[in-house]
This record gives C-alpha cells, sequence and structure tokens, in this order.
C-alpha cells in the first residue's frame, strides 16, 4: 500500500474530493427519502481545515451544493451534528433560544486509548492486531443489544480512521428520541465505570442481567486467544498484581504463591477459575465463584463507550467517508457480517486510493481536465476502479435497507388509511335500521 504523507494532503483531498468521495450515497443517506421536508437543509455539518481552522454550521440545499463547498474548502475533517429548527448556516439571525438541535442518530463512539489500563501491547494512539480485538469484541457486544434487547434495525459501524469505531443508529424513531432517554441506553450498555484511579471497575450483583450473561457469552469466544495468549495478562508479577486487585484480599498469598509455579497466563487463570470455585462465599461484599471471573473478564474485555457522545443531540462526530489527517485513512464502514476479518491496516489510504485512480486514468488525464464541472455522473463512478468501492458497497447495503424499511412503512399507513376509509365507507352504505332492531 502506497505509504501516507500528511504533507501531501492538500492535494490528494483535492483530488478526493474532486473524483472518489461517494456524494450520491451520502446525501441518499441523509436525505432520509426526502419524506421529512427541509431535514437534509436543516442538518449541521462542521469541516476542519488546515491549521486546525474550525467551521462550524454548515448547511447546504441540495447534493450539488454539498459537493461545490466540499471542493472548495477541501476539508481536513468533517463531522455531522444534528438536524435543527432553522438552517444551521442562517443560525444569527434566528431569535436567541429558538435555534434547537432537533433529531440526531443515537450515535457511539468506542476509542482504543480508553482500554490504555489493560492493554499491554499498546497505549495512547497507537493500535496493532492484538488489542484490536477489543473493538471487535465492542462491535458484537453493542451490535448484539441494539439489534435484540432494542429492536434497533439500521446501525451503521465505522472505523473511525485510527483506532477506534463509530456507530450511527439511524431508525426514525431512534432519530426523535430525547437526550435522557439517549442517556438511559448508553448507561444500560455501560458496566466499567470509575476514572484511573478506581482500580475494581466491575462490579457485578448476584443476579446477573441476560444482557450481561450475553456479553460475557461473546467475550468468552476471544478471552482466551486476546487476553491470555495475545495480551498475556498473567504473565509476571507486574500483570497478575494488577488482577489481584480485583480478587479477595483473603485470596491473595496462595495466588501469588501458585502463580509462581506456573508457567504461562493461561496455566495461571485456570488457578485462578479454581480458587475462586473453592474461596469462602461468606466474604463480606466479595464475590466469589464465577462472579470473579466475570468481573475480570469483563473489566479486560467490555466495551467502553464515551458517555457524552451518545447523550447529546447537538453533539458532532466524525463522518464517514472523512480522511484522518495523521494515518491518512478513510473512515470506512464496517460489514457486520464481516466483523472478525475486518482489519484497519488494510483500509485504503487516501494516497492509496489516488495513486490507484492515477495509475488507471494516466492516459486520460487532459481529456478529464476538458470535461465539464457538471458531469457529476463519471466522477463519482470513480471510486470503483479503487480498493474504497467494497467499503461503499457496505454503505449503499445499509441504505438499501433504509430504504427497504421506509417504503414499508409507508405502504403500512397507506394500507391502515385506505382500510379505515373503506370501513368508513361501508359504515355509510348500511340501511338505516329500524329503531325496534336495536332490542
Amino acid at each position: 500500500m502506497e505509504p501516507f504523507d500528511p504533507a501531501e494532503l492538500p492535494e490528494l483531498l483535492k483530488l478526493y474530493y474532486r473524483r472518489l468521495f461517494p456524494y450520491a450515497q451520502y446525501y441518499r443517506w441523509l436525505n432520509y427519502g426526502g419524506v421529512v421536508k427541509n431535514y437534509f437543509q436543516h442538518r449541521e455539518f462542521s469541516f476542519t481545515l488546515k491549521d486546525d481552522i474550525y467551521i462550524r454550521y454548515q448547511s447546504f440545499n441540495n447534493q450539488s451544493d454539498l459537493e461545490k463547498e466540499m471542493q472548495k474548502m477541501n476539508p481536513y475533517k468533517i463531522d455531522i451534528g444534528a438536524v435543527y429548527s432553522h438552517r444551521p448556516n442562517q443560525h444569527n439571525t434566528v431569535k436567541l433560544g429558538a435555534f434547537q438541535a432537533q433529531e440526531k442518530e443515537l450515535v457511539f463512539d468506542i476509542d482504543m486509548t480508553d482500554y490504555d489500563d489493560v492493554r499491554r501491547c499498546c497505549s495512547s494512539a497507537d493500535i496493532c492486531s492484538k488489542c484490536w480485538t477489543l473493538m471487535t469484541m465492542a462491535i458484537r457486544i453493542i451490535d448484539r443489544a441494539l439489534k435484540e434487547d432494542f429492536g434497533f434495525k439500521h446501525r451503521l459501524w465505522v472505523y473511525s480512521g485510527r483506532r477506534g469505531v463509530h456507530c450511527w443508529v439511524c431508525d426514525e424513531s431512534v432519530r426523535k428520541l430525547s437526550s435522557a432517554v439517549r442517556s438511559g441506553i448508553v448507561e444500560y450498555l455501560s458496566l466499567v465505570k470509575g476514572g484511573q484511579d478506581v482500580k475494581k471497575k466491575v462490579h457485578l450483583s448476584e443476579n446477573v442481567h441476560p444482557f450481561v450473561r450475553k456479553s460475557i457469552s461473546i467475550i468468552k469466544k476471544y478471552f482466551e486467544g486476546y487476553a491470555l495468549v495475545g495480551q498475556d495478562i498473567l504473565e509476571n508479577k507486574e500483570s497478575w498484581d494488577k488482577i489481584l486487585a480485583l480478587v479477595p484480599e483473603t485470596m491473595h498469598n496462595d495466588l501469588q504463591q501458585n502463580f509462581q509455579k506456573h508457567h504461562s497466563s493461561l496455566q495461571r487463570w485456570e488457578y485462578l477459575k479454581k480458587a475462586a470455585s473453592q474461596c469462602p462465599s461468606n466474604i463480606k461484599n466479595e464475590k466469589c465463584g464465577p462472579w470473579l471471573e466475570w468481573e475480570i473478564m469483563l473489566q479486560y474485555c467490555f466495551p467502553r463507550l464515551d458517555i457524552n457522545v451518545s447523550k447529546g443531540i447537538n453533539h458532532l462526530l466524525k463522518s464517514p467517508f472523512s480522511v484522518h489527517p495523521k494515518t491518512g485513512r478513510i473512515s470506512v464502514p464496517i460489514d457486520l457480517q464481516k466483523v472478525d476479518q475486518f482489519d484497519p491496516f488494510a483500509v485504503p489510504t487516501i494516497s492509496s486510493i489516488c495513486h490507484e485512480l492515477d495509475a488507471i486514468f494516466t492516459s486520460e488525464a487532459e481529456k478529464e481536465e476538458n470535461q465539464a464541472e457538471s458531469d457529476i455522473k463519471h466522477r463519482t463512478r470513480d471510486y470503483k476502479k479503487t480498493s474504497l468501492a467494497p467499503y461503499v458497497k457496505v454503505f449503499e447495503q445499509f441504505l438499501e435497507n433504509l430504504d427497504k424499511s421506509r417504503k414499508g412503512e409507508l405502504l403500512k399507513k397507506s394500507g391502515t388509511m385506505r382500510e379505515t376509509k373503506m370501513n368508513y365507507t361501508k359504515m355509510n352504505s348500511l340501511p338505516c335500521l329500524p329503531a325496534y332492531w336495536k332490542y
């Protein structure tokens, strides 16, 4: 893959926004079938330009307006905000207090840096294939709950371009949720609580909630390969002391002695499980048996959500198909059928797709230059000739499902209306019955 050089970004962005950005699909998503008047026009976009110049409250009339502005500004980053009561670009002309965020997708932001206390391979902005499994587990756990526990149908998962993932829940009813309801949903999905000073961040009650049980089942599929082999969480005294901080003190001496006798994290974990099943259950406020094992697994593997991103309707979130200015990687949709196979290092960079395009069109460069600016159709197909194509296809499948669902709802509504109308007509066409028939 073509190495990314941040110094080339301004020129690469010009080509990307002119030839490769999937405008038609993007507009189709945020317009939601044009069912609600001015829905797209009242949506806030925010652009971050070169040298961290930040422009909020951008809004556009249609796809063409959006394209022109993006090709003029060539933003380093695009954020999407709420749908407001008025056009965001006219917010200064609206009287104080009248400009209000009304709707937005329910969004989730999961960032690898929030796991720094439990991952041993990397820290800060760095990621590797070992710790990426944390994101795989997060997607599996959160997506299952959104689908099965809440019944949300339209969930778009997107790679952030560097060290995390985002989720956009786009069901019509979800976009209308209040901040309080959004907070309740995030609270339901949160288990790991406490800052850097809190050692034990997971506390299970005796009756384990079905959501937690199902999450543990997902973690179990990955735990050995990820935590015990990949992260080697019981490799030495320094690493196992972190785990001992999560178990009752009465077990410490026994575990310290026996951990030294075993030679791998796998063996030590087996011993810990055995010791937990034998510890006296009358220790005040302490869990033993499987609860102890589960609390450790959850602390090391359970998703860590940024609550503020999800609960605020007016909170901005990085847009799909935005470019990460540090890595050059595109924020691409993730195929939920292939979550385990998703490789962040295989995601195309802006350099790689621009060079792919150059290679294909070198001989046609002059011809392309002379083409009319209005020839959008040809330009928007250019991505199909690059490694961005499969990711746009995932996005299109998501949009297809949104469209089907919307058409289904409209049919249902029109069917109900027709039925009501027919019943009303039938009632009015019945002959008048004599008064004594009532008795």
